[in-house]
């Protein structure tokens, strides 16, 4: 199983732009990437592992991650189960810099 979902801010008349992550597949997220913008990932239920410049730590469920402006970084799902996350761009637009 795997759902998603993006939405822009300048499409829906707001100032930030949000995507819905959802999925079992353990090892899936997106590769080392960088924003010029502040991104705060809310973690709702599962587990996943976070490389936020040169630190990594495990989050799960409750857990907030806030990745700074022009910070690398990534994530990886470790499962058992369903990751869901709702990942908070300041920007009305995506703007990514991918670094691998």
């Amino acid at each position: 199983m795997s759902e998603s979902g993006s939405y822009e801010g300048r499409d829906i008349g707001a100032g930030v732009s949000v995507i819905r992550e959802s999925t079992d597949t353990v090892g899936s997220g997106p590769r080392l990437h960088q924003h010029p913008y502040t991104e705060t990932l809310v973690i709702l239920r599962g587990r996943a592992r976070f490389t936020v410049g040169g630190e990594e730590r495990d989050g799960g469920a409750g857990d907030v991650v806030v990745v700074p402006a022009g910070t690398p970084h990534k994530f990886a799902v470790l499962g058992p189960g369903v990751y869901e996350a709702v990942h908070i761009h300041e920007s009305d637009h995506f703007i990514t810099e991918w670094l691998e």
